[in-house]
């Protein structure tokens, strides 16, 4: 009984994310046309916050409970797994063309918060100054989505903004958040005691089920995405999602532990240097071309999948 209640409340967490992507990404399709805001830029802001909350509750429930270990390794697995993995996916599906305008401060912020997060991590901790200069970096990053909103406001006549629509788009944004949230809950937690109960490791499953389970919104937000066209909104997630992870949650998680976030020889021998090496190998190559083209996608995967099979054969 224990196994079927498992399995379903598993189905359950699948079913929830599908239908709070369907709604999520629409919300947020509806709020950039009828704002005039690229969409792109909707994507890095208001889709990541709300997609980067379980990696926020991961890491902060981490924290607070003493594992703070947990917490610099999960946000960390979840920018690699968001680039190497829900990016690959995206570009192999559906290859684009992104402004480099748009693109390229969010790609060096990403690329230089974790290049600092593997400096900082080289003492073994990230303390307090640490801390406030990844969240220094974060506010240039919104800093920055300001300004270039107000650029980029699409001209010519907007569509008129009924109370209605307002108040739907609204009711459907945060039921998309809630489904989600909840669903990703869901199946992170009963994929994780399924995997127990088959005798699979705590290190394997850390790596891989709570990793890419945090990062689930991401990867519904990206499919839903792909199904609907809107390959600006799911590259843009992906981005400011990961500025997020690295110059938000890390930072916060060690100041609610006094300054004191430990960080393994793994985490900084291992997962930072593959980390800010996928995210070179996600952004170079447009900032030079302005293309996100197949075999860059087919890279990444690749990359990914040689990462998780060196990770579970080193536990």
């Amino acid at each position: 009984m224990e196994l079927f209640t498992i399995i379903l409340l598993f189905i359950i967490g699948l079913i929830l994310i599908i239908k709070g992507g369907d709604f999520f990404v629409d919300a947020s399709t509806w709020f950039a046309e009828a704002f005039g805001i690229p969409k792109f830029i909707v994507g890095a802001t208001v889709v990541s916050f709300a997609t980067t909350l379980p990696e926020l509750l991961v890491s902060l429930f981490a924290s607070l409970q003493g594992k703070n270990l947990m917490a610099a390794g999960n946000a960390v697995g979840s920018v690699t797994a968001n680039l190497g993995l829900i990016m690959g996916i995206s570009i192999v599906c559906m290859p684009s063309v992104v402004k480099r305008s748009q693109f390229a401060i969010k790609a060096v912020i990403m690329a230089l918060s974790c290049a600092l997060l593997l400096i900082f991590a080289r003492s073994g901790n990230i303390g307090v100054l640490p801390s406030l200069i990844l969240l220094a970096l974060f506010f240039v990053f919104m800093t920055e989505n300001v300004l270039s909103a107000k650029k980029n406001m699409a001209g010519g006549e907007k569509p008129i903004i009924t109370k209605n629509d307002l108040i739907k788009n609204i009711f459907l944004f945060i039921l998309g958040v809630a489904g989600i949230v909840a669903g990703a809950d869901l199946m992170v937690d009963n994929g994780s005691e399924l995997a127990r109960m088959l005798g699979i490791s705590e290190g394997i499953i850390s790596v891989t089920i709570i990793a890419i389970g945090t990062s689930l919104p991401e990867l519904v937000t990206t499919i839903t995405a792909i199904a609907k066209k809107q390959s600006s909104l799911s590259v843009g997630n992906i981005i400011g999602a990961n500025i997020i992870d690295l110059a938000v949650i890390l930072p916060v998680c060690s100041l609610i532990a006094g300054g004191n976030t430990p960080v393994n020889y793994q985490t900084y021998a291992v997962d930072i240097p593959v980390c800010l090496a996928v995210i070179l190998l996600a952004t170079v190559p447009p900032l030079i071309s302005e293309k996100l083209r197949r075999w860059q996608g087919i890279t990444l995967l690749a990359a990914y999948a040689v990462y998780i099979t060196y990770v579970c054969i080193a536990m």
